[in-house]
C-alpha cells in the first residue's frame, strides 16, 4: 500500500469563534455560491491562516482586525492531498479578534458526501434534485472552508438563499425569511445561532417535503419531514421521537438543548442516518413507515435508528469526542442505548434478546479473527475513519458498554453519565473522561477493567470446570482455535453465575482478574445445573465440559433456561465447532433440542448459523441433506404458526412467521413452496395483496425456485413500488434466482437507473450470498465493473460492504486495487482469513457431518 504522508492537525494560532455562513445552491447547474464571515481569534501573530477546504474555489479572502483596516489575502495555496488551503497575507495578523471573509464557489456533487444533490421524483413523475449534506467525518470542508476537526467548536449563523417554493432547513429554527433583493423567485432564510458545536454536525437541506409535527412532554417541537404526499408515513417515527426525547432527558438528567428537532428522509443517502444536531437525516427506509405496506422488522428498525440518533443529541453532540480515536465510544454508546430506549417505548419487542443476536454475537465472530482490531484505534489521518466505522466500533462497543452497565448497576451508571455530560457539555472529551466519571459514581475500578476490553483486541474463552467448586480460567479465543502462545493476553472479566433453581437470578458475581480462579457455590442441590454468564451479558465465549452440557440440555427442551441463554449456548457451541474445538455434529445434535422453541430471536440466530453451514456445505455433494435437516427442524414450528396471523399475536409472532416460512421455502419444503406460489399469484393479480410481513419470505421462495417469468414479474413489482422499503425488499431477494443467465440479468439491474446508488451493494450481495454460482458471477461482475463501483463509493464505507459480500475471490484482485481503496484493506484481510477458516472447517468436519445426516435418516435396525 502506498505510504500515507504523516498527518498533521491544523495549527492553533488562529481559531474560529463564530461562522456567519450564507449559501446559495443552484439546483439546476449543481453548483453553489458561498459567503463566509467568521469571527476568529488570533492567538499568535501570523501571516497565514490554514483551514480545511476540498473541491471549493475561493474567489476572494480578507481579514478585518477588530477596529482595523481590511487586509486582502494575496495568495491561496491549496494542498489538495491534505484537503487544506493556506491563505497568505501581506503582513502579520496581530493577536486579538477579527473577521475572516471568504467568497467561494463549490459543486453540488453526486457522491453522497459534503453538500450534495439527491435525486427524487415529484408525485407527477418529474425528476428533480434536492441539496442536502453529510459531513461526518470530514466533509464539511466540501461545503465551506472551515476548521474541520471535532475539537474546534464554534457557533454558527446560517442563511440559505433558495427558490421560494422549496423547504429550507438547518440545525436551528428559522428566525427570518425575506425575498432576495436581486431575484424575487428566491428567498433568504435565516436560522437562529447554534450552540457551540463541531463542524461535522452542521447540516442544511433544501428540497420539497411534507411534514408531521408533535410536541414532546418537555416542550420540544418535533417534526418528521417526508417526501411530498407521504406525510402519513412520518407518523410512526414521530411517535417514537416524541416518546424518546423525554426518556433521554430523564435518563441523562440533562434537558435537550435546542428548541426543535427535525427528522428528515433523504432519497440518496449512504449511511443509515446521521445525527446532525437538531436536523437528523435518514435514509427513507430508516424513517418512513406505511401502515399497510411496512413490515414489522421495518418498524423495529426505524425505532432503533431514531433511538440511536436522538441519543447522539446528548452523547456526541453536546459532549463530543476530542478526536476520531474516540469515535467508538460515541457509536458504541448510542448503539447500546438505542435498545434501552426501544425497550422503554415497545416492551413487547423483547429487544434485548435481539441485541444478543444482532450485535453481540456478530461482534464476537468478527473479534475472534486475527485481523480484528481493538475497539480503540489510534486514528491519525481522518481517511482512516471509514475503516473503523465497522462492527467492532458499533457492535463490540455496544456489547462492552452493556457489560459495563451490568457490572456497575443502572443507578450508579446514570449518576456517572449525568456528571460526565454536565462536566463536558459544549466541550470535548476522551474515553478516559467517561471512565473517570463512572469510577467516581460507582467506586469500582472502571478504567482498569475497561481498558482491557478497549485497548486490546479479542476476548477470552472461559473454561468452566465440572464441580460445585467451579474452576474457571480464561484464554484468548481465536476463530482458528484457542490461543496457545506464550504471551497470552488477559482480561478483567466480570463473571456472573446462575443455577437451575432460579435461572433469572444471578447467584454470584466475581471479577476474574487473573488467568484462573476457583469459586465455591453453596446450597445447591446436585441435580441443579450451573450456568456462567446468565443473560449473555459478558463479552466472552464459554467452553462447557460434556457433563455440564448434558445438564443444560433439559433447560433448553423445557425452556427453563432464558431465551437469551438458550441462544447464547447454541451460538457458543457453533463458534467452538467452527474453531475446531468441538465437532459440528455436537452442534447439530444440540439444534435438534430446539424443537419446542417459541422465541423469535432464538430461531433467528439458529437460522443464521444454519445458513452459514448450508453455504459451507454447498461445496459438497451432500448439500441436499443439510436442506433436509433444515426442513425437519423448521417444519413443526412452521405448522404451528401457519400462514395467517391469529388473534392476539404480536410483533414477535409476525417476525417469526416470516423467518420460518422463508427458511422452509428456501430449503424447498414442498407445501410451503406451493402455498407461496399460490399467494404470489393472487398478489400479482391483485386478488389478495400479501401482508407486508409475508412478502420477503414469499418473494424469496418463488424466486429461488422460479424461472425468467418469475424474475420479470418481480422486476415489474419493483418498478411499480412507490415505497423505497418495498423496492429494497425486492432488491435484497433478487439474487435468489438460480439460472446463470438470470443471475446475470439481476447483476446488470444492480447498476441500472432503477436502483438507487446506495442500494446497488445489497443487490450484488444478494446474488453473492445465494449460491455457489451466484458467488462466482457476482465476483466477476465486481471485477469487470470495479472502476464504476469504485467511483460511486470513493472512500466511503459502502466499498467495504461490497468487498464483504464478494469475499471468496479476493486476494489477487485487491492487491492491485488497493491503491484505490485503502479504507477497505482490513475488510479484505478479514475476508481472506474467513475463507481459510471455512476451508479448514470443511476439511475437518465434512465427513462427520455427512455421516450424521445420513444416520439420522437411516431406518432403525
Amino acid at each position: 500500500m502506498p505510504e500515507r504522508r504523516p498527518f498533521v492537525r491544523l495549527p492553533t494560532d488562529v481559531y474560529p469563534v463564530n461562522y456567519g455562513l450564507c449559501l446559495k445552491p443552484d439546483l439546476i447547474d449543481f453548483t453553489f455560491e458561498g459567503k463566509l464571515e467568521a469571527i476568529v481569534k488570533v492567538n499568535l501573530a501570523t501571516n497565514q491562516i490554514v483551514m480545511n477546504c476540498a473541491d471549493i474555489d475561493i474567489i476572494t479572502a480578507s481579514f478585518v482586525p477588530e477596529g482595523g483596516e481590511e487586509i486582502n489575502a494575496t495568495g491561496f495555496n491549496y494542498q489538495n492531498e491534505d484537503e487544506k488551503v493556506t491563505l497568505s497575507f501581506p503582513s502579520a495578523l496581530q493577536k486579538g479578534s477579527g473577521t475572516l471573509k471568504i467568497d467561494f464557489v463549490g459543486e453540488l456533487n453526486d457522491k453522497m458526501k459534503g453538500f450534495y444533490r439527491s435525486k427524487y421524483a415529484t408525485p407527477a413523475g418529474e425528476i428533480r434534485y434536492a441539496a442536502v449534506t453529510q459531513f461526518e467525518a470530514t466533509d464539511a470542508r466540501r461545503a465551506f472552508p472551515c476548521w474541520d476537526e471535532p475539537a474546534i467548536k464554534a457557533t454558527f449563523d446560517i442563511s440559505l438563499i433558495v427558490p421560494k417554493d422549496r423547504v429550507a432547513l438547518s440545525n436551528m429554527n428559522v428566525i427570518d425569511r425575506k425575498p432576495h433583493p436581486e431575484d424575487d423567485s428566491l428567498l433568504e432564510v435565516k436560522f437562529a445561532t447554534t450552540p457551540i458545536m463541531s463542524t461535522y454536525l452542521v447540516a442544511f437541506v433544501i428540497g420539497e417535503y411534507d411534514f408531521v409535527e408533535g410536541q414532546s412532554s418537555d416542550g420540544v417541537t418535533v417534526r418528521v419531514y417526508t417526501p411530498t404526499g407521504k406525510a402519513e408515513q412520518g407518523k410512526f417515527a414521530l411517535e417514537v421521537a416524541v416518546k424518546t426525547l423525554p426518556f433521554y432527558n430523564d435518563y441523562f438528567n440533562v434537558p435537550y438543548p435546542l428548541p426543535k428537532i427535525d427528522l428528515i428522509a433523504i432519497a440518496d443517502f449512504a449511511a443509515g442516518a446521521m445525527e446532525n444536531w437538531g436536523l437528523v437525516t435518514y435514509r427513507e427506509t430508516a424513517l418512513l413507515i406505511d401502515p399497510k405496506n411496512s413490515c414489522s422488522s421495518s418498524r423495529q428498525w426505524v425505532a432503533l435508528v431514531v433511538g440511536h440518533e436522538l441519543a447522539h443529541q446528548w452523547f456526541g453532540n453536546l459532549v463530543t469526542m476530542e478526536w476520531w480515536t474516540h469515535l467508538w465510544l460515541n457509536e458504541g454508546f448510542a448503539s447500546w442505548i438505542e435498545y434501552l430506549c426501544v425497550d422503554h417505548c415497545f416492551p413487547d419487542y423483547d429487544i434485548w434478546t435481539q441485541f444478543v443476536s444482532a450485535d453481540y454475537t456478530r461482534a464476537l465472530d468478527l473479534d475472534a479473527l486475527d485481523n480484528s482490531h481493538p475497539i480503540e484505534v489510534n486514528v491519525g489521518h481522518p481517511s482512516e475513519v471509514d475503516e473503523i466505522f465497522d462492527a467492532i466500533s458499533y457492535s463490540k462497543g455496544a456489547s462492552v458498554i452493556r457489560m459495563l452497565h451490568n457490572y456497575i448497576g443502572d443507578k450508579d451508571f446514570r449518576k456517572g453519565m449525568h456528571s460526565y455530560l454536565l462536566k463536558f457539555q459544549h466541550r470535548n472529551a476522551a474515553t478516559e473522561d467517561l471512565w473517570d466519571c463512572l469510577e467516581q459514581a460507582s467506586g469500582k475500578p472502571i478504567a482498569l477493567v475497561m481498558s482491557s476490553w478497549t485497548k486490546q483486541m479479542g476476548f477470552p474463552i472461559i473454561v468452566q470446570g465440572d464441580d460445585r467448586i467451579l474452576k474457571i480460567s480464561q484464554k484468548k479465543f481465536c476463530a482458528s482455535g484457542p490461543h496457545n502462545g506464550e504471551d497470552c493476553p488477559n482480561w478483567m472479566v466480570p463473571i456472573s453465575i446462575c443455577t437451575g433453581e432460579d435461572p433469572g437470578c444471578t447467584k454470584l458475581k466475581v471479577l476474574l482478574d487473573s488467568p484462573e480462579t476457583t469459586i465455591t457455590i453453596n446450597n445447591i442441590s446436585p441435580d441443579q445445573w450451573v450456568k456462567i454468564n446468565p443473560g449473555t451479558v459478558g463479552f466472552y465465549r464459554i467452553q462447557y465440559s460434556s457433563a455440564m452440557l448434558e445438564g443444560l440440555l433439559p433447560g433448553i427442551r423445557d425452556l427453563t433456561l432464558l431465551p437469551v441463554d438458550r441462544l447464547g449456548l447454541q451460538n457458543d457451541l457453533f463458534s467452538l465447532s467452527r474453531a475446531g474445538m468441538i465437532s459440528t455434529v455436537e452442534v447439530l445434535k444440540l439444534m435438534e433440542a430446539f424443537v419446542n422453541e417459541p422465541n423469535y430471536t432464538v430461531w433467528s440466530d439458529l437460522s443464521c448459523n444454519l445458513g452459514v453451514l448450508s453455504s459451507l456445505l454447498s461445496h459438497t455433494d451432500f448439500h441436499e441433506e443439510i436442506q433436509e435437516f433444515i426442513r425437519d427442524l423448521f417444519t413443526p414450528i412452521g405448522l404451528k404458526l401457519g400462514w395467517e396471523c391469529k388473534q392476539g399475536e404480536g410483533h414477535l409472532d409476525a417476525l417469526l412467521r416470516g423467518l420460518v416460512l422463508g427458511k422452509l421455502g428456501k430449503a424447498g419444503h414442498k407445501p410451503t413452496l406451493e402455498e407461496a406460489r399460490r399467494r404470489f399469484k393472487d398478489h400479482v393479480e391483485g386478488k389478495q395483496i400479501l401482508s407486508a410481513d409475508l412478502r420477503s419470505p414469499v418473494y424469496l421462495t418463488v424466486l429461488k425456485h422460479g424461472d425468467s417469468a418469475t424474475l420479470d414479474t418481480m422486476l415489474k413489482l419493483h418498478k411499480q413500488a412507490d415505497m423505497q422499503e418495498e423496492k429494497n425488499r425486492i432488491e435484497r431477494v433478487l439474487g435468489a434466482i438460480s439460472a446463470p443467465d438470470l443471475i446475470q440479468k439481476v447483476l446488470t439491474f444492480a447498476l441500472s437507473e432503477d436502483v438507487r446508488p446506495q442500494d446497488t451493494v445489497s443487490v450484488i450481495g444478494g446474488v453473492a450470498g445465494s449460491s455457489k454460482h451466484g458467488r462466482k458471477a457476482a465476483w466477476k461482475f465486481v471485477k469487470d465493473n470495479w472502476e464504476e463501483l469504485h467511483n460511486r463509493y470513493q472512500g466511503g464505507f459502502l466499498i467495504s460492504r461490497l468487498i464483504k459480500v464478494n469475499a471468496p475471490f479476493i486476494k489477487q484482485f485487491f492487491s492491485k486495487a488497493f491503491h484505490q481503496a485503502p479504507a477497505a484493506e482490513r475488510t479484505v484481510q478479514q475476508c481472506c482469513e474467513n475463507i481459510l477458516l471455512n476451508a479448514a472447517w470443511l476439511k475437518r468436519d465434512a465427513d462427520d457431518i455427512h455421516q450424521y445426516l445420513l444416520k439420522r435418516k437411516a431406518p432403525p435396525v
